[in-house]
């Protein structure tokens, strides 16, 4: 994959990554929190759009290997969501798990292929 294929494809994983977190976390306010219905209608909307956007990938990027790669980035952006909104600070387990994470994301979507 080229240079400017990673430079679109990874704008496209952190958007679906927080189009999830963000659309559950409405339906989890939703559900759990007893916040109004609509606010479940747009946390499902939201998780539409997640669902549209590894759509968006390169061509030569296989179902599997988006959604597999995805799962790495969404490792991080969960922390980073938690920290943020809940204020839960992820200690340093939870950074090195993420860091290998992302490093793995790194292999899956961009490692040289035959």
């Amino acid at each position: 994959m080229d240079t400017a294929a990673v430079a679109r494809s990874l704008p496209l994983f952190a958007l679906a990554g927080l189009c999830e977190i963000a659309g559950g976390y409405l339906v989890w306010l939703w559900l759990s929190r007893s916040h109004s219905v609509w606010l479940g209608a747009l946390g499902g909307l939201i998780l539409f759009l997640y669902g549209v956007l590894p759509n968006l990938q390169p061509a030569d990027a296989h179902f599997g290997r988006v959604y597999a790669a995805y799962g790495g980035v969404f490792v991080a952006l969960a922390l980073a969501w938690g920290w943020w909104v809940d204020g839960v600070r992820p200690d340093r387990y939870d950074v090195i798990g993420a860091m290998v994470a992302l490093v793995g994301v790194g292999i899956i979507m961009y490692a040289p292929r035959d």
